[in-house]
């Protein structure tokens, strides 16, 4: 089914391609709970970064780049395609293929990316479907919603390298990855129930407000894992004052020098950086307690963790 209206201003109608490997906890960048936190309204996510309007910019440039690869015919749909099933479930394909430039049914879909290039190494070989596994879900949950059988992912890594994937339609994830999906609308965005925290984020986020009168008994275990937090805490001290003592040789050996060179590369540099500027607080609340008193707002700080040396030993 067909949206002609764009929708995309109002995601908590729906669970998009983009919302799926989050949902999943497959990414990198977004949690469940904040995709939760989107689709019931309580954030509003500012979708505006650089790497995403380059992404958005640069995906013409990728989609003209794969029809020169292929010489497949292009089409751009501007619409939101709705699962004829399930109409919380939405896509917006970048491209679609066409069977052959005569003919307007589409053959497959074309999902443009941008990568890091020092990502590289989570793809696999060109033309197989190894690819980061929040995308294949994408492509799984593009071709479920349009009943397409195929899906090629067309990627730029820097400005230097293209990469084509083909994926294929797999009948036994896109259930699982429907099934999941359902179960995440059905039991947390309608009934307004949190995920689980994945991150120190989401837990910052769903446990912002502490209660000073309340405490709680560390099971055992629990108490093992802090005796570990101190074990790992104390591995970073130590690689962190060694650390220090390498950087301290190679000032040293750099002095007043500004880069260091090994077999004709730079492999460090010693700068200062641009002047940068901030406000004076202190200066200001004493010369024009006025201003300050006008000006200043209150911030509230997240709970901050603090784990106490630990005296005792479990046997």
């Amino acid at each position: 089914m067909l949206i002609n209206q764009d929708f995309s201003v109002d995601r908590t109608k729906y669970i998009g391609g983009s919302d799926v490997g989050a949902i999943l906890g497959l990414s990198k960048f977004r949690s469940p709970l904040e995709v939760w936190m989107e689709k019931t309204g309580k954030e509003v996510p500012i979708k505006d970064s650089l790497p995403l309007r380059f992404g958005s910019f640069a995906e013409s440039f990728i989609a003209d780049e794969y029809a020169k690869a292929t010489g497949q015919t292009l089409v751009q749909d501007q619409s939101t395609h709705i699962h004829p099933e399930h109409s919380f479930m939405s896509a917006h394909i970048d491209r679609f293929v066409l069977e052959d430039s005569k003919s307007a049914a589409p053959s497959k879909i074309l999902e443009c990316k941008t990568a890091n290039p020092f990502s590289q190494q989570e793809w696999g070989e060109v033309g197989t479907d190894q690819v980061p596994m929040s995308y294949l879900c994408q492509c799984i949950w593009y071709m479920a919603i349009t009943n397409l059988e195929k899906a090629d992912l067309a990627v730029l890594f820097g400005n230097s390298d293209f990469r084509i994937y083909e994926i294929r339609r797999d009948q036994e994830l896109e259930n699982i990855v429907l099934e999941k999906a359902k179960q995440f609308w059905n039991e947390h965005v309608l009934k307004d129930i949190a995920p689980s925290a994945m991150t120190e984020k989401d837990c910052q986020t769903l446990f912002n407000k502490g209660d000073s009168a309340k405490s709680i008994q560390a099971s055992d275990e629990l108490y093992q894992m802090l005796t570990q937090y101190h074990i790992i805490h104390h591995d970073i001290a130590k690689q962190e004052e060694q650390l220090s003592q390498i950087k301290q040789t190679i000032m040293n050996q750099m002095q007043d020098a500004e880069s260091l060179q090994y077999q004709g590369k730079t492999i460090a540099t010693w700068k200062a950086p641009k002047t940068s500027y901030r406000l004076d607080t202190k200066r200001i609340e004493q010369e024009r307690p006025d201003l300050f008193e006008q000006y200043r707002t209150p911030v509230q700080n997240g709970r901050r963790l603090v784990v106490k040396t630990l005296s005792k030993k479990l046997s």
